[in-house]
Protein backbone atom coordinates (compact mmCIF):
# COMPACT_ATOMS: atom_id res chain seq x y z
CA UNK A 1 0.00 0.00 0.00
CA UNK A 2 1.93 3.60 -1.13
CA UNK A 3 2.13 6.00 1.70
CA UNK A 4 -0.09 8.67 -0.03
CA UNK A 5 -3.13 6.20 1.88
CA UNK A 6 -2.19 7.64 4.94
CA UNK A 7 -3.27 10.51 5.72
CA UNK A 8 -2.16 13.17 8.00
CA UNK A 9 -2.11 12.94 11.71
CA UNK A 10 -3.82 16.35 11.54
CA UNK A 11 -6.91 15.04 10.65
CA UNK A 12 -7.00 13.00 13.82
CA UNK A 13 -7.26 14.66 17.04
CA UNK A 14 -6.39 13.04 20.14
CA UNK A 15 -9.30 13.96 21.79
CA UNK A 16 -11.72 12.38 19.17
CA UNK A 17 -9.39 9.28 19.74
CA UNK A 18 -9.43 9.20 23.56
CA UNK A 19 -12.24 11.42 25.09
CA UNK A 20 -10.66 13.92 27.26
CA UNK A 21 -6.83 12.21 26.78
CA UNK A 22 -8.29 9.48 28.89
CA UNK A 23 -8.58 12.33 32.19
CA UNK A 24 -12.09 10.99 32.56
CA UNK A 25 -12.39 7.53 33.27
CA UNK A 26 -10.19 4.82 33.91
CA UNK A 27 -8.22 3.66 30.60
CA UNK A 28 -6.21 0.65 30.10
CA UNK A 29 -4.21 -0.74 27.17
CA UNK A 30 -0.96 -2.09 25.40
CA UNK A 31 2.09 -0.72 24.01
CA UNK A 32 5.27 -1.82 22.22
CA UNK A 33 7.75 -0.34 23.88
CA UNK A 34 11.54 -0.28 22.04
CA UNK A 35 14.71 -2.18 24.33
CA UNK A 36 16.32 2.03 24.23
CA UNK A 37 13.26 3.00 25.83
CA UNK A 38 12.21 0.46 28.76
CA UNK A 39 14.12 0.80 32.03
CA UNK A 40 14.90 -3.50 32.17
CA UNK A 41 16.54 -3.01 28.23
CA UNK A 42 13.78 -5.38 27.08
CA UNK A 43 12.05 -4.51 24.10
CA UNK A 44 8.45 -5.84 24.53
CA UNK A 45 4.60 -5.51 25.33
CA UNK A 46 3.44 -3.58 28.63
CA UNK A 47 0.27 -3.15 29.82
CA UNK A 48 -0.60 0.33 30.61
CA UNK A 49 -3.43 2.86 32.02
CA UNK A 50 -3.97 6.51 30.86
CA UNK A 51 -3.01 9.19 33.34
CA UNK A 52 -3.79 12.75 32.44
CA UNK A 53 -2.56 12.63 29.23
CA UNK A 54 0.49 9.95 29.50
CA UNK A 55 0.67 6.85 29.64
CA UNK A 56 2.01 4.45 32.57
CA UNK A 57 2.65 0.86 33.46
CA UNK A 58 0.26 -0.55 35.64
CA UNK A 59 2.04 -3.40 37.22
CA UNK A 60 0.09 -6.00 35.16
CA UNK A 61 1.95 -8.57 33.31
CA UNK A 62 -0.97 -9.01 30.81
CA UNK A 63 -3.88 -7.37 30.13
CA UNK A 64 -6.06 -10.50 31.45
CA UNK A 65 -3.94 -10.51 34.58
CA UNK A 66 -5.94 -6.93 34.87
CA UNK A 67 -8.73 -7.72 33.64
CA UNK A 68 -9.15 -10.78 36.41
CA UNK A 69 -7.97 -8.42 39.34
CA UNK A 70 -10.47 -7.29 41.32
CA UNK A 71 -8.23 -4.48 43.09
CA UNK A 72 -8.21 -2.53 40.43
CA UNK A 73 -9.53 1.36 42.46
CA UNK A 74 -7.29 3.71 41.77
CA UNK A 75 -5.32 2.11 38.82
CA UNK A 76 -5.26 5.31 37.27
CA UNK A 77 -3.48 6.90 40.23
CA UNK A 78 -0.68 4.25 41.21
CA UNK A 79 3.64 4.86 40.60
CA UNK A 80 4.31 2.94 36.98
CA UNK A 81 7.11 3.63 34.60
CA UNK A 82 6.17 6.14 32.31
CA UNK A 83 6.43 6.09 28.18
CA UNK A 84 5.12 9.56 26.91
CA UNK A 85 2.44 11.40 25.83
CA UNK A 86 -0.80 10.04 24.47
CA UNK A 87 -0.81 11.94 21.60
CA UNK A 88 3.08 10.97 20.74
CA UNK A 89 1.84 7.27 20.74
CA UNK A 90 -1.23 7.99 18.44
CA UNK A 91 0.69 9.72 15.75
CA UNK A 92 3.28 6.90 15.93
CA UNK A 93 0.51 4.09 15.78
CA UNK A 94 -1.56 6.15 12.96
CA UNK A 95 1.50 6.18 10.91
CA UNK A 96 2.88 2.40 12.58
CA UNK A 97 2.26 0.60 8.59
CA UNK A 98 5.06 2.54 7.07
CA UNK A 99 7.77 -0.06 9.21
CA UNK A 100 5.63 -2.70 7.90
CA UNK A 101 5.66 -4.28 10.68
CA UNK A 102 3.72 -5.12 13.88
CA UNK A 103 6.89 -3.72 16.15
CA UNK A 104 8.80 -1.15 16.46
CA UNK A 105 12.25 -0.32 17.14
CA UNK A 106 12.40 2.20 17.59
CA UNK A 107 8.56 4.13 19.01
CA UNK A 108 6.22 3.29 21.61
CA UNK A 109 3.35 1.88 19.32
CA UNK A 110 -0.74 0.66 20.75
CA UNK A 111 -1.55 -3.00 20.38
CA UNK A 112 -4.39 -4.66 20.61
CA UNK A 113 -5.44 -4.23 24.28
CA UNK A 114 -6.65 -7.77 24.64
CA UNK A 115 -3.59 -10.25 24.77
CA UNK A 116 -4.12 -13.41 25.63
CA UNK A 117 -7.95 -12.97 26.49
CA UNK A 118 -10.01 -15.40 24.14
CA UNK A 119 -11.41 -13.60 20.73
CA UNK A 120 -14.90 -14.31 20.99
CA UNK A 121 -17.90 -12.83 19.58
CA UNK A 122 -21.84 -12.91 18.95
CA UNK A 123 -23.62 -12.97 15.54
CA UNK A 124 -26.96 -12.12 14.31
CA UNK A 125 -27.73 -9.99 17.70
CA UNK A 126 -29.51 -6.82 15.49
CA UNK A 127 -32.24 -7.41 13.32
CA UNK A 128 -30.62 -5.23 10.69
CA UNK A 129 -27.68 -7.38 10.69
CA UNK A 130 -30.15 -10.78 10.31
CA UNK A 131 -32.02 -9.71 7.46
CA UNK A 132 -28.39 -8.92 6.04
CA UNK A 133 -27.37 -12.42 7.06
CA UNK A 134 -30.53 -14.08 5.48
CA UNK A 135 -29.42 -12.43 2.29
CA UNK A 136 -25.93 -13.46 2.19
CA UNK A 137 -27.40 -16.91 2.58
CA UNK A 138 -30.12 -16.89 0.00
CA UNK A 139 -27.65 -14.81 -2.60
CA UNK A 140 -25.02 -17.39 -2.21
CA UNK A 141 -22.55 -15.62 -1.99
CA UNK A 142 -23.79 -13.62 -5.23
CA UNK A 143 -23.62 -9.56 -4.44
CA UNK A 144 -25.44 -8.99 -7.38
CA UNK A 145 -29.06 -10.66 -6.18
CA UNK A 146 -29.14 -9.20 -2.60
CA UNK A 147 -30.88 -5.83 -4.01
CA UNK A 148 -34.00 -8.50 -5.29
CA UNK A 149 -33.21 -11.04 -2.45
CA UNK A 150 -33.48 -7.80 -0.08
CA UNK A 151 -36.47 -6.62 -1.32
CA UNK A 152 -38.32 -10.33 -1.20
CA UNK A 153 -37.73 -11.01 2.50
CA UNK A 154 -38.71 -7.12 3.53
CA UNK A 155 -42.58 -7.69 1.93
CA UNK A 156 -42.66 -10.95 3.41
CA UNK A 157 -41.75 -10.24 7.04
CA UNK A 158 -42.49 -6.49 7.25
CA UNK A 159 -41.19 -5.87 10.79
CA UNK A 160 -42.57 -8.66 12.17
CA UNK A 161 -39.18 -9.40 13.94
CA UNK A 162 -38.41 -6.36 15.76
CA UNK A 163 -41.30 -7.61 17.76
CA UNK A 164 -40.17 -10.48 18.68
CA UNK A 165 -38.17 -11.09 21.28
CA UNK A 166 -35.35 -13.94 21.08
CA UNK A 167 -36.69 -17.54 22.73
CA UNK A 168 -40.24 -16.40 23.11
CA UNK A 169 -42.96 -18.47 22.70
CA UNK A 170 -44.02 -15.82 19.64
CA UNK A 171 -40.95 -17.21 17.83
CA UNK A 172 -42.42 -20.90 16.97
CA UNK A 173 -45.03 -19.04 15.47
CA UNK A 174 -43.06 -16.49 13.75
CA UNK A 175 -41.33 -19.77 12.64
CA UNK A 176 -43.53 -21.32 10.98
CA UNK A 177 -44.71 -18.26 9.49
CA UNK A 178 -41.17 -17.96 8.07
CA UNK A 179 -40.97 -21.82 6.54
CA UNK A 180 -44.46 -21.25 4.71
CA UNK A 181 -42.83 -18.50 3.09
CA UNK A 182 -39.50 -20.11 2.27
CA UNK A 183 -37.25 -18.10 3.34
CA UNK A 184 -36.72 -19.60 6.97
CA UNK A 185 -32.48 -19.92 7.80
CA UNK A 186 -29.92 -20.67 9.86
CA UNK A 187 -29.61 -17.34 10.55
CA UNK A 188 -32.62 -16.33 11.93
CA UNK A 189 -32.65 -19.44 14.04
CA UNK A 190 -29.86 -18.16 16.13
CA UNK A 191 -31.50 -14.43 15.64
CA UNK A 192 -34.94 -15.10 17.51
CA UNK A 193 -34.24 -18.93 19.27
CA UNK A 194 -33.46 -19.05 22.05
CA UNK A 195 -29.49 -19.83 21.21
CA UNK A 196 -27.80 -16.95 20.61
CA UNK A 197 -24.22 -17.31 17.85
CA UNK A 198 -21.31 -17.30 19.59
CA UNK A 199 -17.83 -18.45 17.98
CA UNK A 200 -14.48 -17.66 18.25
CA UNK A 201 -13.07 -14.70 16.36
CA UNK A 202 -9.12 -14.76 16.41
CA UNK A 203 -6.56 -16.37 18.49
CA UNK A 204 -5.23 -14.39 21.20
CA UNK A 205 -2.39 -12.15 20.35
CA UNK A 206 -3.98 -12.04 16.92
CA UNK A 207 -5.81 -8.72 17.21
CA UNK A 208 -4.78 -5.46 15.71
CA UNK A 209 -5.22 -2.12 16.91
CA UNK A 210 -5.90 2.10 15.85
CA UNK A 211 -3.46 2.76 13.20
CA UNK A 212 -3.00 -0.90 11.92
CA UNK A 213 -4.02 -1.90 8.71
CA UNK A 214 -7.15 -5.00 8.24
CA UNK A 215 -7.02 -7.79 5.65
CA UNK A 216 -9.43 -8.96 3.38
CA UNK A 217 -8.62 -12.13 1.43
CA UNK A 218 -8.01 -10.83 -2.59
CA UNK A 219 -10.21 -13.27 -3.97
CA UNK A 220 -13.21 -11.68 -1.49
CA UNK A 221 -15.28 -10.14 -3.86
CA UNK A 222 -17.88 -9.08 -1.06
CA UNK A 223 -16.85 -8.14 2.49
CA UNK A 224 -17.07 -5.40 4.82
CA UNK A 225 -16.53 -3.90 8.69
CA UNK A 226 -18.50 -4.44 11.32
CA UNK A 227 -18.88 -1.82 13.84
CA UNK A 228 -18.95 -3.00 17.47
CA UNK A 229 -18.85 -2.26 21.15
CA UNK A 230 -16.14 -5.37 22.82
CA UNK A 231 -16.78 -6.28 26.75
CA UNK A 232 -13.78 -7.58 28.34
CA UNK A 233 -15.16 -10.03 31.03
CA UNK A 234 -12.78 -11.98 33.53
CA UNK A 235 -12.90 -15.52 34.33
CA UNK A 236 -15.58 -15.20 36.60
CA UNK A 237 -18.10 -14.24 33.87
CA UNK A 238 -17.91 -10.07 35.04
CA UNK A 239 -18.25 -7.40 33.01
CA UNK A 240 -14.67 -5.17 33.48
CA UNK A 241 -15.23 -2.70 30.74
CA UNK A 242 -15.61 -2.21 27.20
CA UNK A 243 -13.99 -0.84 23.92
CA UNK A 244 -14.55 -0.40 20.34
CA UNK A 245 -13.82 -3.02 17.36
CA UNK A 246 -14.22 -4.34 13.95
CA UNK A 247 -15.59 -7.78 12.99
CA UNK A 248 -14.11 -7.68 9.60
CA UNK A 249 -16.54 -9.90 7.52
CA UNK A 250 -16.60 -11.90 3.85
CA UNK A 251 -19.74 -12.03 2.70
CA UNK A 252 -19.50 -14.35 -0.01
CA UNK A 253 -17.74 -16.68 1.69
CA UNK A 254 -20.17 -16.83 4.62
CA UNK A 255 -22.83 -16.65 1.93
CA UNK A 256 -21.52 -19.89 -0.04
CA UNK A 257 -21.73 -21.65 3.06
CA UNK A 258 -21.66 -21.05 7.00
CA UNK A 259 -19.43 -23.79 7.03
CA UNK A 260 -16.94 -21.25 5.92
CA UNK A 261 -17.42 -18.86 9.35
CA UNK A 262 -13.71 -19.59 9.94
CA UNK A 263 -12.62 -18.15 5.95
CA UNK A 264 -15.05 -15.63 6.48
CA UNK A 265 -14.10 -14.44 9.59
CA UNK A 266 -10.74 -15.29 10.94
CA UNK A 267 -7.94 -13.79 8.73
CA UNK A 268 -4.82 -12.15 9.10
CA UNK A 269 -5.47 -8.28 10.13
CA UNK A 270 -9.36 -9.49 10.72
CA UNK A 271 -9.81 -8.42 14.05
CA UNK A 272 -8.79 -5.00 15.49
CA UNK A 273 -10.13 -3.95 18.95
CA UNK A 274 -9.06 -0.83 20.69
CA UNK A 275 -7.72 1.98 21.08
CA UNK A 276 -7.93 1.52 24.94
CA UNK A 277 -10.58 -0.36 27.31
CA UNK A 278 -12.34 1.60 29.23
CA UNK A 279 -13.27 0.09 32.48
CA UNK A 280 -16.44 0.14 34.53
CA UNK A 281 -15.97 2.93 37.24
CA UNK A 282 -18.32 5.76 38.65
CA UNK A 283 -17.79 7.54 35.64
CA UNK A 284 -18.86 4.39 33.25
CA UNK A 285 -20.91 1.37 33.38
CA UNK A 286 -22.97 -1.09 31.82
CA UNK A 287 -26.36 1.33 31.19
CA UNK A 288 -23.84 3.53 29.11
CA UNK A 289 -23.52 1.06 26.86
CA UNK A 290 -27.33 0.13 26.09
CA UNK A 291 -27.38 3.71 25.38
CA UNK A 292 -24.68 4.14 22.63
CA UNK A 293 -24.99 5.02 18.94
CA UNK A 294 -21.07 3.26 17.15
CA UNK A 295 -20.89 5.09 14.49
CA UNK A 296 -18.76 3.90 11.41
CA UNK A 297 -17.42 5.78 8.46
CA UNK A 298 -15.63 4.52 5.20
CA UNK A 299 -13.20 6.58 2.72
CA UNK A 300 -11.95 5.22 -0.35
CA UNK A 301 -9.09 6.51 -2.17
CA UNK A 302 -11.99 6.90 -5.35
CA UNK A 303 -13.55 8.81 -3.44
CA UNK A 304 -16.22 6.65 -2.26
CA UNK A 305 -17.88 7.17 1.23
CA UNK A 306 -20.39 5.57 3.33
CA UNK A 307 -21.16 5.08 6.81
CA UNK A 308 -24.08 4.52 9.42
CA UNK A 309 -24.51 4.04 12.88
CA UNK A 310 -24.99 1.30 15.24
CA UNK A 311 -27.59 1.67 18.08
CA UNK A 312 -27.23 -0.39 21.35
CA UNK A 313 -30.71 0.39 22.36
CA UNK A 314 -31.79 -1.70 18.94
CA UNK A 315 -29.59 -5.03 19.99
CA UNK A 316 -31.99 -8.15 20.57
CA UNK A 317 -30.14 -9.57 23.40
CA UNK A 318 -28.97 -7.67 26.31
CA UNK A 319 -25.23 -7.65 26.74
CA UNK A 320 -26.10 -9.56 30.32
CA UNK A 321 -27.59 -12.70 28.32
CA UNK A 322 -24.74 -12.55 25.90
CA UNK A 323 -22.03 -12.98 28.13
CA UNK A 324 -23.74 -15.73 30.05
CA UNK A 325 -24.12 -17.66 26.98
CA UNK A 326 -20.45 -16.66 26.53
CA UNK A 327 -18.72 -18.01 29.86
CA UNK A 328 -20.12 -20.54 32.65
CA UNK A 329 -20.09 -23.80 33.52
CA UNK A 330 -20.28 -24.83 30.37
CA UNK A 331 -18.27 -22.96 28.48
CA UNK A 332 -15.02 -21.81 30.76
CA UNK A 333 -11.66 -18.90 30.37
CA UNK A 334 -9.48 -18.91 32.87
CA UNK A 335 -7.73 -15.91 31.39
CA UNK A 336 -11.20 -14.14 30.27
CA UNK A 337 -12.23 -12.84 27.09
CA UNK A 338 -13.57 -10.04 24.76
CA UNK A 339 -16.96 -10.57 23.11
CA UNK A 340 -18.09 -8.32 20.33
CA UNK A 341 -21.68 -7.88 20.71
CA UNK A 342 -22.36 -7.97 17.09
CA UNK A 343 -23.72 -5.30 14.91
CA UNK A 344 -26.97 -3.49 13.51
CA UNK A 345 -25.08 -1.66 10.30
CA UNK A 346 -23.97 -3.64 7.01
CA UNK A 347 -22.92 -1.05 4.76
CA UNK A 348 -25.25 -1.38 1.76
CA UNK A 349 -25.14 1.69 -0.69
CA UNK A 350 -23.59 0.61 -4.19
CA UNK A 351 -20.35 1.11 -4.80
CA UNK A 352 -20.22 -0.75 -8.51
CA UNK A 353 -23.29 -2.09 -9.95
CA UNK A 354 -26.38 -1.20 -9.24
CA UNK A 355 -27.73 -3.43 -6.81
CA UNK A 356 -24.31 -4.89 -5.98
CA UNK A 357 -24.28 -3.11 -2.43
CA UNK A 358 -20.74 -2.46 -0.85
CA UNK A 359 -17.16 -4.09 -0.95
CA UNK A 360 -14.03 -3.01 0.39
CA UNK A 361 -11.25 -1.79 -1.94
CA UNK A 362 -7.82 -1.38 -0.98
CA UNK A 363 -7.09 1.68 0.64
CA UNK A 364 -10.13 2.06 2.71
CA UNK A 365 -10.42 4.51 5.43
CA UNK A 366 -12.91 2.79 8.66
CA UNK A 367 -13.44 4.69 11.30
CA UNK A 368 -15.55 3.46 14.06
CA UNK A 369 -16.28 5.58 16.99
CA UNK A 370 -18.55 6.85 19.69
CA UNK A 371 -18.40 9.19 22.26
CA UNK A 372 -17.36 7.47 25.37
CA UNK A 373 -14.98 5.09 23.96
CA UNK A 374 -13.48 7.24 21.14
CA UNK A 375 -12.18 6.29 17.81
CA UNK A 376 -10.98 3.12 16.03
CA UNK A 377 -9.51 3.98 12.62
CA UNK A 378 -7.81 1.00 10.17
CA UNK A 379 -6.94 0.84 6.86
CA UNK A 380 -8.11 -2.09 4.32
CA UNK A 381 -5.52 -4.12 2.72
CA UNK A 382 -5.16 -7.84 1.24
CA UNK A 383 -4.57 -10.33 3.97
CA UNK A 384 -1.30 -11.33 2.09
CA UNK A 385 0.03 -7.61 1.67
CA UNK A 386 -0.31 -6.62 5.49
CA UNK A 387 2.10 -6.97 8.40
CA UNK A 388 3.21 -10.26 9.36
CA UNK A 389 1.63 -11.64 12.85
CA UNK A 390 5.10 -13.52 14.18
CA UNK A 391 4.33 -12.14 18.09
CA UNK A 392 2.36 -14.86 19.10
CA UNK A 393 1.70 -17.11 23.33
CA UNK A 394 5.23 -18.02 22.85
CA UNK A 395 7.19 -15.25 22.42
CA UNK A 396 5.27 -13.36 25.36
CA UNK A 397 5.94 -15.84 27.49
CA UNK A 398 9.84 -15.98 26.53
CA UNK A 399 9.60 -11.77 27.25
CA UNK A 400 7.71 -12.55 30.48
CA UNK A 401 10.58 -14.55 31.53
CA UNK A 402 13.52 -12.83 31.12
CA UNK A 403 11.42 -9.38 32.72
CA UNK A 404 11.09 -11.83 35.45
CA UNK A 405 15.04 -12.63 35.48
CA UNK A 406 16.26 -9.14 35.13
CA UNK A 407 13.66 -8.22 38.72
Amino acid sequence: MSLHTFRTVTEFVSTAVVPDQGRTGTWVGRVWVPAAMAADGLAGPRVVVLREGRIWTTGHQTMAALINDTATEGLSAREGECFGDLDEVLENSLFFNRVNRLQDENRVVLLAPNDILATKACGVTFVRSLLERVIEEKARGDASRAGEIRAMILDTLGDDLSRVIPGSPETDVLKERLIRAGIWSQYLEVGIGKDAEVFTKHQPMASVTYGNQIGVLPDSKWNNPEPEIVLAVSNRGVIRGATLGNDVNLRDYEGRSALLLGEAKDQNGSCSIGPFIRLFDETFGLDAITRMEVELQIVGEDGFSTGGRNRMSEISRSPEALVAQAIGRHHQYPDGLVLFLGTMFAPTADRGGAGEGFTHHVGDRVEISTESLGKLVNWVNHTDAIPRWEYGVTELINYLVKTKTKS
